[in-house]
Parts: C-alpha cells; sequence; structure tokens
C-alpha cells in the first residue's frame, strides 16, 4: 500500500484554482523529491498531504485513510519552511514539551537528539542558534513518535553545502532504517539527484514524475535542470514524461 495517494488532486483558493489534477503515490522506504520554483504549488500539495489546506478535491489517501484523519496525527511529521519551535526554550525543552502533546515515551528525545546531532547543542536557547541548527531542531521534533511519514518543505534553504549534505543523507538513513516515506520540497534542482524519484511541477501543474534517469532520458538532457526547461519550453513531451 502505498504511503501516499492521490487522485486527481485540485486544490482552489479565493475563487482560483492553484493546483490542477495531480496524480502520484509515495513508497515506504523512498525518498521523493517535490521540485519547482517558489510559488509553483509546492507548499499547497504539502499542505494538502497533511490534511491542513482548504478547497482540496479529489483523491488523498495517507497511510490508507484520508488525508487530515484524526487518526494520522502522530504517523506524519510535518517541518514547515517556518520554524515550527519556540524561541525562548530550549532544545532539550522543546523536545520535551512536544513529546508530551504526541504522548510520544522520552526515550524518543534523547534518540533524536542523537539521530540529529543535537546532544551538544541540548541545552542551548533555540534563539541564540544559527539557522541551520535551529532547521535541525524543528527536524528532530518532527521525528518523535517514530512517523511512518515525513513531510518536509524546504528543509535544507539557506544551509551550506555540508550541512543540506549531511541532511539528505540522513534523510536516506531514515528511509532506509525505519522504512518510512519523505516527501521533501526544494526549489534548487541541483538537488534532484539526492532523490530516488522526482515529481516536477510548474504553476500548479506535474510536469514530469519518475526517478532522475527516467526523467532525463524521456527529454534527452542530461541533467534535471535541462529537463525541467525542456519540459516548459517543449509541451509535447509532457505525456511521456510522466510515469
Amino acid at each position: 500500500m502505498p504511503v501516499v495517494a492521490a487522485r486527481g488532486l485540485t486544490v482552489s483558493r479565493g475563487g482560483r484554482e492553484v493546483l490542477h489534477g495531480i496524480d502520484f503515490e509515495l513508497l515506504g522506504g523512498e525518498v521523493l523529491g517535490l521540485l519547482g520554483p517558489s510559488g509553483c504549488g509546492k507548499s499547497t500539495l504539502l499542505r494538502s498531504i497533511v490534511g491542513v489546506q482548504a478547497g482540496v478535491q479529489g483523491s488523498i489517501e495517507v497511510l490508507g485513510e484520508p488525508a487530515g484523519a484524526r487518526i494520522l496525527r502522530g504517523r506524519i511529521g510535518y517541518v514547515t519552511q517556518s520554524d515550527s519551535v519556540y524561541d525562548d526554550l530550549s532544545v532539550l525543552e522543546n523536545l520535551h514539551f512536544f513529546a508530551r502533546v504526541l504522548g510520544a515515551p522520552r526515550s524518543d528525545v534523547d534518540e533524536c537528539l542523537e539521530r540529529i546531532d543535537l546532544v551538544a547543542e541540548r541545552d542551548d536557547v533555540v534563539r541564540k542558534l544559527s539557522g541551520g541548527q535551529r532547521s535541525r531542531v524543528s527536524l528532530a521534533v518532527a521525528l518523535l513518535g517514530r512517523p511512518e511519514l515525513l513531510v518536509l518543505d524546504e528543509p535544507t534553504v539557506g544551509l551550506d553545502p555540508v550541512l543540506r549534505r549531511q541532511l539528505w543523507t540522513l534523510f536516506h538513513e531514515l528511509a532506509t532504517d525505519r522504512g518510512l516515506g519523505l516527501i521533501v520540497s526544494s526549489h534548487v534542482m541541483d538537488e534532484a539527484r539526492r532523490c530516488d524519484r522526482l515529481l516536477l511541477m510548474r504553476e500548479g501543474r506535474l510536469l514530469a514524475s519518475g526517478t532522475p534517469r527516467e526523467i532525463t532520458a524521456r527529454t534527452g538532457t542530461a541533467d534535471v535542470e535541462d529537463a525541467f526547461l525542456a519540459l516548459v519550453e517543449a509541451p509535447e513531451h509532457l505525456g511521456e514524461a510522466r510515469s
């Protein structure tokens, strides 16, 4: 059973359709990259998966349940673009607070600190941390309770190349070790090669889906950025580039 399955997913906002008939699946143990320019609808799609987006039509199931179903709370870890932790609390205090909210065991706190490499910063107040460290705190919170799906909205934006590489390594370790599904959005096309499979979006539409190799082979291009440009400039590629 797919971790996420969307069929004919459409979203309207303010009387205007912003997502147009999106179809895709995410499997367990897979890192799915959602790539496209800012404003193309990536965050709207992620909110639809989590079940917090209004104006959704079509079908979207998460872990076999309708998106947003109460039973899914605690089974999904969601990291938004903006920080989702408290500035005036320490790293450890944030994790203990959210563990209580989620009903996660206290042992999860230490495990998440180690997994995200925040042990040395555990007693630091969040507002004093660097941007990269704050991003890792949000990710640690999302891992509490051992979610089966991680939804990460631009988690590597503004990070240096070393930290970006470390986070992508972690994403694949989580998918492999726990078998959970990850969907990671980005507007940076060179991150495509780090994903198992891709969804390429533009203006609320899905341009292509498949592995990076499949997409570049279908468009006859050398990399995913060139493939994206080919899809935009030559619409006849659209049908053959979807899998």
